[in-house]
């Protein structure tokens, strides 16, 4: 388990290094569904997605003489554009492992930042982790894990603590779930401060490598199917934290399916004229699912990110008028 004392921790830390994230009512959402539904808006985060806060948390704890040869993540896209954020504010030497097919705006967003790019064969994101850990090793870098990390999850927490800060404690908080640092770092803030809090785990899904590891009570690698929720597309690491946080802090598990995730995504360009990628919109559409059930609930749902294309813009504005 992440002690709350490291999250808060967390929060100082990265503080200089991350942006106070808006939690707004979303009034067109509450009143179709008939809940208090509230967005945390980590789609307005510097780097447009909230993985730069577990990445700060790591890069600036790090001691300049361990970090002086470089540090190496594998990531779908929005990690390795935390890690290289983080990594460029200190001056150090980043590579980022990326499973082919990543989304070409984030790849292009980590270039920018000055990070060296390495592609493997694979569109599996746990197969460019094991790259990553294998170069690590090879050259004396300092391994960013996506996930399996408790600064990490202590970083991904802070968004727990600030939704509690801006808010009364709702009735349900609503996560999409990839790796589970996101999930794992908010239910151990939000559980030990709110522990009436209901903790929901939004899967797509096509790709649900952390709901399908809970139901075995093992991990497990589940068939992948493509999703637009690319940021938490991908397996699991054999040995993850995140798992056993998973198993005692989050209390349901729910698949959205494809048409869903991009009518989330539709939801927030028509209602809020803000864009959303994929896993925001899983975030989204798993958030009214709920407030069908459950009528009257404030409800919370983490949009985690911004970064997407034109192009997977238009294929969910398709699919989600299908």
């Amino acid at each position: 388990m992440i002690d709350i004392d490291e999250i808060a921790a967390a929060a100082e830390r990265i503080e200089p290094h991350v942006t106070h994230t808006p939690l707004f009512r979303s009034d067109p959402l509450s009143e179709r569904h008939g809940a208090d539904i509230v967005i945390k808006a980590e789609h307005l985060q510097r780097t447009g997605s909230f993985k730069v806060r577990g990445s700060a948390n790591v890069v600036h704890s790090l001691d300049p003489a361990l970090a002086a040869a470089g540090v190496v993540t594998a990531s779908s896209g929005n990690h390795g554009i935390g890690v290289a954020t983080a990594a460029a504010s200190r001056g150090f030497a980043c590579t980022i492992y990326l499973p082919s097919g990543a989304a070409a705006s984030k790849v292009d967003q980590i270039r920018r930042l000055g990070a060296r790019v390495e592609f493997v064969d694979s569109t599996d994101t746990s197969v460019a982790e094991m790259a990553a850990r294998a170069a690590a090793a090879e050259h004396g870098f300092t391994y960013v894990s996506p996930y399996n990390d408790p600064a990490i999850v202590a970083g991904q927490g802070t968004i727990g603590k600030e939704i509690l800060d801006d808010g009364p404690a709702p009735d349900a908080v609503v996560v999409s779930v990839g790796g589970g640092g996101l999930i794992a770092g908010i239910a151990s803030w939000i559980k030990a401060m709110a522990p009436d809090t209901h903790i929901i785990g939004a899967s797509a899904a096509n790709d649900r490598a952390m709901a399908a590891s809970i139901a075995a009570g093992r991990i497990v690698t589940p068939v992948f199917e493509p999703t637009f929720s690319d940021g938490t597309a991908g397996g699991l690491e054999d040995d993850t934290i995140t798992f056993a946080i998973c198993q005692q802090l989050v209390d349901e598990w729910v698949d959205i399916s494809e048409a869903d995730i991009a009518r989330g995504v539709v939801t927030m360009i028509d209602d809020h004229h803000q864009l959303v990628e994929g896993s925001a919109g899983l975030a989204i559409a798993a958030a009214t699912d709920h407030a069908a059930t459950h009528p009257g609930q404030r409800i919370v749902a983490v949009s985690c990110g911004a970064n997407v294309g034109s192009d997977a813009v238009a294929a969910m504005v398709a699919a989600a008028g299908g």
